[in-house]
């Protein structure tokens, strides 16, 4: 029996464009935990100069937790085109799609351990475990299904949330202090034992609630895959607009509740968990509607290139961005500014634009697109 990977030939541009503007606004919102504390202080009260304090108003409204439900749902939508075409070729998906996120789920924990504990690829490579089984169900099930798992939780998490005190202004000193040594003065052993408390308590133990915030996600682009809703944009765009013109209204006045009155835990809840799946949802209908313009995908093309290889690029934002904070490399951690690190991002990923291209003149995919792919089928592409 023969396995083969889906061929660059079969590869929808439009996917790889909003994959690549996906990496570019999570880049932008890791790039707050890459060189400050940002896990031990609440940002709506820490950040002092005008400058910040409004680079991180924009930042949590419009991109902190509205790109990664987008890299989500695209995960989804691969992992149904990638069910879709064995059922065509008459060969069993499981197997081969378990072995594919087994791997993935190693390079997870190989990037949360030696490079950085906010890694995702772990819980990206579980949930898709769980898509396996479910794949098969019809769309029309899938999406109320995803909506019951998602909305359910997040509720009764409001609720408790609601009844507990407030945290509001909070700054764990020590954590802090602790962070600062680590990553910006200490030893790679010392900052290898910290890199994996942070892991065990904040990584690790987020994919147990990636099951109720991410799997839906992931849900919902299984059933996008199975409507073919990027392949049918042009048919679609009325109503594409529409629900495009909704989303982002709607999206955006959620994510701006801590601005329009207090941030309170709650209403930061509400936040991030609603507002910022909803904004997604209208990024997404941007980009269906301005991908069916042909001067937009031309001008944009770049950026599919970083999406086709979106593991090496999602790895070497890591690389490169602990390289400039962490000890062993420039020691910048806790000493720039927001916005000197939010440009920092976004010229990385210029950087990383360039190089793809350059690298997909050569090659058919980035470097470890080809181990993932040579582990996965197990010869060589």
């Amino acid at each position: 029996m023969k396995l083969t990977p889906v061929t660059l030939g079969n590869r929808i541009e439009t996917l790889d464009i909003m994959r690549g503007f996906a990496l570019l606004g999570i880049f932008i919102a890791n790039m707050l935990h890459f060189h400050s504390p940002y896990l031990y202080f609440d940002p709506f009260t820490w950040f002092s100069t005008p400058g910040d304090a409004e680079a991180f108003k924009w930042i949590d409204i419009f991109v902190e937790g509205s790109f990664y439900p987008i890299f989500a749902m695209l995960f989804g939508y691969g992992l149904n085109m990638q069910y879709e075409k064995s059922i065509a070729n008459g060969l069993p998906f499981a197997p081969i799609a378990a072995r594919r996120l087994g791997i993935l789920a190693f390079i997870g924990v190989l990037h949360a351990l030696f490079l950085w504990y906010g890694d995702v690829l772990f819980t990206y490579a579980i949930m898709g475990f769980v898509i396996i089984a479910l794949v098969r169900i019809p769309a029309k099930w899938l999406v109320p299904l995803a909506a019951v798992i998602y909305i359910v939780p997040t509720s009764l998490l409001y609720v408790i949330t609601k009844l507990l005190p407030g945290m509001d202004g909070y700054a764990d000193i020590h954590q802090i202090e602790l962070s600062i040594s680590a990553y910006a003065y200490g030893t790679y052993s010392e900052l290898f034992v910290f890199r994996l408390f942070e892991w065990l308590v904040f990584g690790f133990s987020s994919t147990f609630m990636g099951f109720f915030i991410v799997l839906p996600i992931i849900m919902i682009g299984v059933a996008l895959s199975k409507w073919q809703i990027v392949e049918r944009s042009n048919e679609l765009k009325g109503r594409i607009v529409a629900l495009t013109v909704g989303a982002l209204a709607l999206g955006i006045w959620l994510k701006a509740l801590p601005y329009i009155g207090e941030p309170t835990a709650d209403v930061v809840m509400i936040q991030d968990t609603f507002g910022g799946v909803i904004l997604a949802a209208g990024y997404v209908g941007v980009m269906l509607y301005l991908f069916s313009i042909p001067l937009f995908k031309t001008v944009f093309k770049p950026i599919a290139k970083v999406g086709r290889m979106s593991l090496t690029t999602y790895i070497t934002q890591s690389v490169v961005a602990t390289t400039i904070f962490y000890s062993y490399g420039f020691g910048l951690y806790g000493k720039i500014d927001l916005v000197t690190g939010t440009w920092i991002a976004v010229g990385v990923f210029s950087i990383q634009v360039i190089i793809a291209e350059l690298w997909l003149s050569k090659f058919k995919m980035g470097p470890l697109e080809w181990l993932w792919r040579k582990g996965t089928y197990g010869k060589v592409l």
